[in-house]
């Protein structure tokens, strides 16, 4: 049995996990320079010790509520292909270890955009952590 690592977080009451491997750090709220004419998933640029990083906000790419207060939001730091990347998340959970005998195809009741941006998920003795679909997240229509 296989185990992987996901760095959890939280949008509103749902639990979400990437592997480990895939995340650079995990920092709080920075302010952000905005960018004009794109897409408003993206809150904007931040600079990460002279890096430039594209923040994503996860809440209106999963097409949730939107908080008024985003400085109590915190960035995931991935590393991908085309660089750095943050994802601006509600609150950040704890690193975890989960067997690969645990996961199964995303669930059926996601509905909407979730359904796509899902790749699967772990039952847990307290839930469901569901793991994004980097990739899909990162396609965003303008």
């Amino acid at each position: 049995m296989e185990e992987k690592q996901y760095c959890t977080f939280y949008l509103d009451d749902m639990f979400f996990g990437i592997e480990v491997t895939k995340v650079q750090e995990i920092i709080k709220y920075n302010e952000m320079t905005r960018v004009p004419l794109a897409s408003g998933v993206i809150c904007g640029l931040i600079n990460l010790r002279g890096q430039i990083v594209t923040a994503i906000n996860l809440r209106r790419r999963f097409e949730l509520s939107q908080i008024t207060n985003v400085h109590n939001f915190m960035n995931v730091i991935l590393n991908t292909g085309d660089g750095a990347v943050s994802f601006l998340v509600d609150r950040i959970g704890d690193v975890i270890e989960i067997g690969s005998n645990y996961y199964e195809a995303a669930p059926e009741t996601l509905k909407g955009v979730a359904r796509e941006l899902i790749c699967g998920a772990y039952k847990l003795e307290n839930g469901l952590l569901l793991v994004l679909d980097i990739q899909k997240v990162l396609e965003i229509k303008v």
